[in-house]
């Protein structure tokens, strides 16, 4: 007989036993109240049946993005608690595989020049404009708990369409087209790791990671911020999405969750004016190169409904992770004692509750040596990997968006889950904040404030439409008479996209 009903008949005899050995004495004579209390007893009893036989046992589930343990498919659950490694669960029990990503369709029409030329003559491409498609990022994610406490995550990032080649106009070169890889091989594994979990407190993690520096990249999926693109600060100064190979020692307890990584440094040959050490992150070879290495830690607290506030930060060395010079020629010269130590502190929060969602970052981040760092890059040749631009030794970025579900005020709508969020959004940052600890005036377009209004409309939880527009006004300069004023031209721009993120098991 099935075990889909040999339980309940089991339960049932169990149940009635009692009544079968009162009626061997008798008459047996039951009142209401004892007849409706054998039902409820009965009843109680076959619930209990039905959700052991079709609940499968608790274990922790991996998230195929972010490697946290949950019991939710759903990608917002990666800091829910973990629960214990499971044992070796029933063959008729699945679940293992997790399959989903992410993915950005985008247009945009840019009120403002496009010209290499724009920030050194704004006057003459003051009115131009320009209109814009894109795929940003979209990404195919897999993982599977193999059981025991052993899991794996892996996840394909496809960016702007292409395979990470393009060609671009360079500022420093004349506006001569160059070829811009960012990375070897024709696509971005973003994503490739094993773990093992102890317990819920934890797991050890090693391989392709994500780095979770800031806000942003520890919550890049596109339904997770309100903006049609990347929110531009921590976007612009920072690598996103930063991955490198790492060991990472993570765990979570009672509302908190930690995590420690050892990660290869930075290279400091390719860091820029614009972007400070984002094109740091990575390689341009087939391999990474490990002469240097940093410490990561993170820690987020969710112990209050709807709130989550996070810490994070990063330090280690970044100039001699490099193939240029050696060692032995390094220290023969005037940057033997050169380190280029990079620091990074971020505080980000999300609070998402009674209709509400609250988002926000600040992320500060400083550069040992920048002068000499500046030096050395400007004297690398053409050909090499480096940008050869001046780097700055401080930068900031800082932003924060407000948004407000106003389905909730229709019951049918609410009921069907459907959201409809009108949000803003101010951003600040500077990837030229300081340049020796003292301002720097040559390159302040690098700096910028832009506020951002816009909708969000979710007809299901895993799909987002999205509008918005941003006005950026530009860090003022030094004018021909040696005062500082407006110089740049203001940069508005008109955006929709449509996203989706979602992460099933299977």
């Amino acid at each position: 007989m099935s075990r889909k009903y040999l339980v309940p008949i089991l339960l049932s005899m169990a149940a009635l036993l009692p009544l079968a050995l009162h009626a061997q004495e008798g008459a047996v004579t039951l009142t209401q109240e004892e007849y409706q209390s054998i039902l409820q007893r009965l009843a109680a009893l076959e619930q209990k049946a039905a959700a052991a036989e079709s609940r499968p046992e608790a274990t922790p589930r991996v998230d195929a993005v972010s490697g946290a343990t949950a019991l939710s498919a759903d990608s917002a659950a990666k800091y829910a608690p973990a629960v214990q490694p499971r044992k070796e669960r029933p063959s008729w029990v699945h679940n293992r595989l997790t399959i989903g990503g992410y993915g950005e369709a985008m247009a945009r029409y840019n009120m403002y020049s496009h010209n290499y030329l724009r920030y050194f003559n704004p006057e003459k491409y003051k009115g131009d404009h320009y209109g814009e498609v894109d795929l940003p990022h979209v990404v195919i994610s897999l993982g599977y708990d193999f059981g025991r406490g052993w899991s794996m995550g892996t996840e394909i990032e496809f960016e702007h369409g292409g395979t990470e080649s393009a060609f671009e106009k360079e500022e420093e070169e004349g506006g001569e087209y160059e070829s811009e890889v960012e990375r070897g091989g024709e696509v971005a594994l973003e994503q490739f790791w094993i773990q093992k979990t102890f317990n819920p407190y934890a797991s050890i993690r090693a391989g392709m990671q994500i780095i979770p520096v800031g806000g942003l990249n520890a919550h890049h999926e596109p339904t997770e911020f309100f903006t049609v693109y990347r929110p531009e600060g921590e976007f612009t100064i920072l690598p996103s999405t930063w991955h490198e190979v790492a060991l990472t020692f993570w765990g979570q307890a009672k509302g908190w969750r930690y995590q420690l990584m050892l990660v290869p440094g930075l290279d400091s040959d390719r860091f820029n004016k614009k972007n400070w050490i984002k094109p740091g992150a990575g390689s341009p070879y087939e391999f990474k190169l490990a002469n240097c290495w940093a410490g990561v830690a993170r820690v987020d607290y969710t112990g209050v409904k709807g709130l989550r506030l996070s810490v994070s930060g990063y330090c280690g060395n970044s100039f001699r992770n490099t193939l240029s010079r050696g060692y032995t020629e390094l220290e023969k010269t005037k940057f033997k004692e050169v380190q280029g130590i990079v620091s990074l502190g971020s505080f980000d929060f999300c609070y998402n509750d009674h209709n509400w969602v609250a988002r926000g970052s600040v992320t500060y981040g400083h550069l040992s040596d920048s002068k000499q760092i500046t030096a050395y890059n400007l004297s690398m040749t053409k050909s090499s990997p480096s940008s050869r631009e001046p780097v700055a030794s401080d930068a900031l970025a800082a932003g924060a968006e407000v948004g407000y579900d106003f389905f909730n005020f229709n019951e049918r709508l609410r009921e069907k889950r459907m959201r409809f969020y009108v949000f803003g959004r101010y951003d600040f940052y500077d990837s030229r904040l300081l340049v020796d600890g003292a301002k720097d005036w040559m390159y302040s377009y690098c700096g910028r404030h832009k506020a951002t209004v816009g909708i969000n409309y979710f007809p299901i939880k895993e799909v987002a439409v999205k509008a918005e527009f941003g006005y950026a006004i530009l860090n003022k300069g030094v004018l021909d008479d040696g005062t500082i004023g407006k110089i740049y031209n203001d940069e508005p721009a008109v955006s929709i996209g449509i996203v989706y993120a979602g992460f099933f098991r299977l």
